[in-house]
């Protein structure tokens, strides 16, 4: 207890906590945040981090640091330090700042896919090989609801989508994307697809407004996974469904320049705690591990609470 006292009795400690109490960040991120230099940075965060107050997510060469370590007694004060941090000085500037770090990583992201639209079937399949899962994945999407595929890309799951679904509707933030997915509908000749230029911590859809959320190798390119998840929370309808396929946690660093990849995949406890935070329950998950080169794909399936909500069951 005292040395988590101690960790928390400064002001600039106290900014990065409440920074980190929002999003998971690099220490090069965190030094544009709070407008500090790196060695001090550091340091700080070393001491947050022997505390337990802070803990340190390993991704290839770069290190994200998160609120939430080791600290029992910060674990049973979280709640209200939180929300004593919103009264801080410099809340708003570092929150305006913390928005600017995931618009540049959101930025460099569309960028990306806008330039390499065309060739991105063949470069996802060929830099990052995965085993063979899109089966199991639509295994999980019910039959004849409304379905909403967040990341859509060029479009190759909604052929398949379209044969389960009632109605389809499919968002992506990449114009070029998107046009690479209306070329591909028209030559399979398929119509009344509904397209959509949108974020994923934005979706253009009103509450409840789908029964199935798929996103199929998206999540590992968001920015803010956690917000993702969130926010396709609020357009299920109650008792809908989340069909996720990602990687699992690999160490492939080239990915991030080769694939705009912002995260090196997955571990199963990581996204089980976003999805309970975001509202989800009745988590499940299907590992299926690559061979001969291939990266570990995870499937993950997850529902809303029901129209009772989630303590009343049926009888």
């Amino acid at each position: 207890m005292l040395d988590t006292l101690k960790a928390l009795a400064d002001p600039c400690r106290l900014r990065l906590v409440a920074v980190l109490l929002a999003g998971e960040f690099t220490v090069q991120e965190l030094t544009a945040i709070l407008g500090m230099g790196q060695s001090r940075i550091s340091r700080h965060l070393k001491i947050l981090t022997e505390a337990g107050v802070l803990s340190v997510k390993r991704q290839g060469t770069w290190s994200y640091y998160r609120a939430g370590g080791e600290s029992p007694f910060f674990a049973a004060i979280r709640t209200a330090v939180a929300q004593g941090l919103e009264g801080l000085p410099e809340r708003a500037r570092d929150l305006a700042a913390v928005a600017l770090v995931l618009e540049e990583r959101r930025r460099r992201s569309q960028e990306f896919f806008d330039r390499h639209a065309r060739q991105w079937d063949d470069l996802a399949r060929t830099l990052l090989p995965v085993p063979a899962y899109h089966d199991q994945l639509l295994a999980l999407v019910p039959e004849g609801q409304t379905v909403v595929e967040v990341g859509l890309g060029t479009g190759g799951l909604l052929p398949a989508l379209a044969a389960k679904a009632s109605r389809v509707i499919g968002v992506d933030h990449s114009p070029a994307m998107l046009e690479e997915a209306r070329r591909r509908l028209a030559l399979a000749g398929l119509a009344g697809i509904d397209l959509r230029l949108g974020e994923m911590t934005h979706l253009p859809l009103p509450d409840t407004a789908a029964n199935c959320a798929v996103l199929n190798m998206v999540l590992h390119h968001a920015a803010d996974p956690a917000a993702v998840l969130a926010e396709i929370r609020r357009v299920l309808t109650p008792g809908g469904v989340l069909a996720l396929a990602d990687l699992g946690r690999h160490e492939r660093e080239a990915a991030r320049e080769q694939l705009a990849d912002q995260w090196l995949g997955f571990e199963e406890e990581e996204l089980a705690g976003w999805l309970i935070v975001a509202g989800f329950e009745d988590v499940s998950y299907e590992r299926i591990d690559g061979t001969a080169g291939q990266e570990t794909v995870l499937l993950v399936k997850a529902t809303t609470p029901g129209p009772l909500g989630p303590y009343f069951g049926s009888s």
